[in-house]
């Protein structure tokens, strides 16, 4: 057969048909080439290179409380020697938005992600089977130590799907935040102490100062500590009263400063709808209540 020959074995129908006709040869169409190599069960993969792999969209998540889901990434930071760079590992809580831990190294290393996630877990209280970490398909992400370390602590690990940056959304649109703030833009460090002093002076405005857009516009740490509950009703007692005083003032109801209490992280939605559907949980139902208790 022609599609098995030295010239075309590696070829699929849609190449071969047209350098027939280049050569003046027509043998068959494409369909047919198609459906003879189906019948001869060759109609696969024809290449001696590693075929292309199905690759699933990570499980849908959900998180109601901090400590529950966790997303962290790694990003370049420039220094003043070309080609060389810092390396930011950013862990965040994905339920308040909080920077829950940080370091600036000069190497990517699994062992490094390893070491900060252990302290991460000491300062936040982490109990095993509390926490799911979500992140990207990296060699530090994936080694065996930062593997061993997840597994000693009773952490549940996460992947998104190779080069698909969409999977983990909140780490990519945190580093968009820090690197970005107009006040202080990121720059070239002379020196990795220089890099970590910019980056604890971002985290501290981050956590503490910034308003977040995505949850009512609190700051990470007061949705951390739980306290965003309380500083939303006032906000709500607020608006009450100036409606009651001024009336004239609203058209229909006044701004809505409900908390959002679920965030969900890639979860999948009802076709013809943007509504998410329901996603795994991370804690059972009774962690839940001990939680909220």
């Amino acid at each position: 057969m022609v599609a098995n020959s030295e010239v075309f074995a590696d070829l699929p129908p849609s190449q071969i048909v047209p350098i027939l006709a280049e050569r003046g040869e027509y043998i068959a169409s494409e369909s047919t080439f198609y459906r003879l190599l189906l019948a001869a069960g060759q109609l696969g993969h024809r290449q001696s290179s590693r075929p292309a792999q199905t690759r699933h969209k990570p499980r849908a998540l959900s998180a109601w409380a901090p400590n529950q889901l966790y997303s962290w990434d790694i990003s370049y930071l420039p220094t003043t020697i070309r080609g060389v760079f810092f390396y930011l590992y950013l862990f965040m809580d994905v339920y308040s938005r909080k920077i829950v831990g940080w370091q600036v190294y000069a190497e990517e290393s699994s062992a490094w992600a390893a070491d900060l996630m252990t302290d991460i877990a000491a300062s936040e209280h982490i109990a095993p089977d509390q926490v799911i970490l979500h992140t990207d398909n990296g060699g530090p992400m994936k080694g065996a130590t930062m593997r061993a370390t997840l597994q000693r602590l009773g952490i549940v690990a996460s992947f998104s799907r190779p080069a698909v940056s969409n999977d983990n959304p909140y780490s990519e649109a945190l580093f968009k935040t820090l690197k970005y703030r107009p006040l202080d833009p990121l720059r070239r460090f002379d020196d990795i102490r220089q890099a970590r002093q910019w980056v604890a002076g971002l985290v501290n405005w981050y956590n503490h100062d910034h308003r977040h857009s995505a949850i009512q516009f609190v700051t990470p740490a007061q949705r951390h500590a739980q306290q965003d509950h309380a500083i939303l009703a006032q906000r709500q007692t607020v608006y009450a009263l100036a409606k009651t005083r001024h009336p004239e003032r609203w058209s229909g109801p006044t701004r809505d400063w409900t908390p959002a209490d679920i965030v969900f992280l890639n979860p999948e939605t009802t076709p013809g709808t943007n509504e998410p559907d329901h996603p795994e949980r991370i804690n059972s139902e009774k962690d839940r209540k001990r939680q909220v208790a």
